[in-house]
């Protein structure tokens, strides 16, 4: 299933979105990878709606990835004995381990590690950040507050804690077992919330054990401080957005999302720009201009991937969300000026072999005519290795495993072709880019393309081959007696 855009669509299926039918029209109408929220749902309905992304992928022969995003530790305070209490703006307000309902001057926040690692003068945000408190006094069992931003608490909101390091796993009990449970099902990559340090990603890669990649969400403070370590052992990140937004100033979150999705870029991982993307269009067929120029920002910057969370997840409208994103982003890529910022913002930080062969398989495609760019790919790196030119002319990644091409369905500009008869010849892998480029349209008898591979095949980063063949078969032979 051939798409006339390079950004990828990640779509979050829930009730909205939950049989068959529908993930089937998601997918149709342009969601490249589904996303499985571990928050919401037991064990028994995410292996339902994995079974049914798993049949759509087999009705229809297309890789589809499968991403889950595990919960990760939630922070919360007790209960009130009214269930909401108003806090005023300058009042006195206490957090503390007391399991006894909360009033208006107290509540239980049961986590001792948070108040370890308080210090006075650091923030506290409650609700989303709708009631903000600065420690005045704290210790090992409390935080004496004074409150700036006042407004309603109520009973189990959440609580954010931006100016600290928090002494906290990124995998809780509930994620180590979903975790699992994941990757027995067959999972492509594992979302990890929550990550503050490059240790956190390491704890989750080691129970993943290459069973799913790791993809790191950025949405603290510390993991942006951290990024460049977290970075380099992870698979892919996200761009979170919404507790990014809480925990750091507003204004903050722009310039960070463009200097991220950059690095990514720079190190051929792929990127994911989520929260809010077309929020309206939960409930509205049609989405605000402002929401899709925040879309058209993102893909104008870059990014290999845009989310769509409860638009597809609970809204009245998930088709159409899916639809729009996708009408964006074709009508974006069509512009000249999507190019120019595309150049201007290439990385020319070129250290291996691999790296020169898929530059000058850039430089030939947009010098000649030719058509597409074939790349045979074990692990899915010569692929990355090649969407990271941003090149303008497609991608054809071939690979004998379709794990490696579920993976890919996260890669910009990547379409991928599940390889059933085994490569060990170059010239094998120019008949097959050939007839993967006709049968998909990107080519005709009478043009050219581009093949990369590695010899010998089937070795992980090998890419050490470039080849201008012709589309008809006829002269693949002519000219390669091999």
């Amino acid at each position: 299933m051939r798409r006339f855009r390079n950004v990828k669509i990640v779509a979050t299926l829930g009730p909205a979105s939950n049989d068959y039918a529908m993930i089937r029209k998601l997918h149709e109408a342009g969601a490249d990878v589904f996303r499985l929220n571990m928050s919401h749902g037991s064990h028994d309905e995410i292996r339902e709606r994995h079974a049914m992304i798993r049949q759509v992928e087999s009705d229809l022969d297309n890789p589809i990835g499968i991403l889950a995003d595990l919960q990760g530790p939630k922070l919360r305070v007790g209960v009130f004995a009214n269930d909401e209490e108003m806090l005023e703006n300058g009042a006195t307000f206490r957090l503390d381990l007391d399991p006894a309902p909360g009033d208006v001057t107290r509540v239980c926040l049961p986590h001792p590690e948070i108040f370890a690692a308080l210090e006075v003068g650091a923030g506290l945000l409650v609700n989303d950040g709708k009631i903000r408190l600065r420690v005045t006094d704290c210790g090992a069992e409390f935080a004496e507050c004074e409150v700036i931003n006042g407004g309603m608490i109520s009973n189990r909101k959440g609580v954010n804690v931006p100016d600290v390091v928090l002494p906290l796993a990124a995998l809780s009990e509930k994620d180590r077992k979903d975790l699992e449970f994941v990757c027995q099902l067959g999972v492509d990559w594992l979302a990890l919330s929550f990550v503050q340090r490059p240790e956190d990603v390491w704890e989750a890669r080691q129970l993943a054990n290459g069973r799913a990649a790791i993809l790191s969400k950025i949405e603290k403070p510390a993991a942006v401080k951290a990024f460049d370590e977290i970075l380099e052992v992870s698979d892919g990140v996200m761009v979170a957005r919404g507790d990014l937004g809480v925990e750091l100033p507003v204004q903050n979150v722009p310039p960070i999302q463009k200097r991220l999705i950059r690095k990514c870029r720079k190190a051929a991982k792929p990127v994911i720009v989520a929260t809010q993307m077309l929020e309206s269009m939960i409930e509205s067929p049609m989405p605000t201009r402002a929401e899709v120029s925040d879309v058209a920002n993102a893909i104008y910057e870059g990014a290999d991937a845009i989310m769509l969370s409860a638009e597809s997840a609970a809204g009245d409208f998930p088709v159409e969300a899916v639809k729009t994103m996708d009408d964006i982003a074709i009508e974006v890529e069509s512009d000249e000026t999507y190019r120019d910022v595309i150049d201007a913002s290439r990385s020319a930080d070129r250290k291996t072999v691999a790296d020169g062969i898929v530059a000058a398989a850039r430089e030939i495609a947009e010098t000649t005519h030719i058509k597409a760019i074939c790349c045979f790919t074990q692990s899915g790196t010569t692929a990355a290795l090649v969407a990271r030119e941003r090149p303008r002319v497609p991608i054809i990644a071939m690979t004998p495993l379709r794990d490696t091409a579920r993976r890919l369905a996260l890669t910009w500009g990547t379409d991928c072709v599940v390889i059933k008869e085994p490569v060990d010849r170059f010239k094998q892998a120019v008949v097959n880019s050939a007839r993967a480029a006709r049968m998909g349209g990107y080519a005709g008898e009478d043009d050219q393309i581009l093949v990369t591979a590695g010899v010998p095949f089937n070795v992980t980063g090998t890419t050490n081959i470039l080849r201008v063949a012709p589309c008809a078969e006829h002269l693949i032979y002519a000219t390669d007696p091999e």
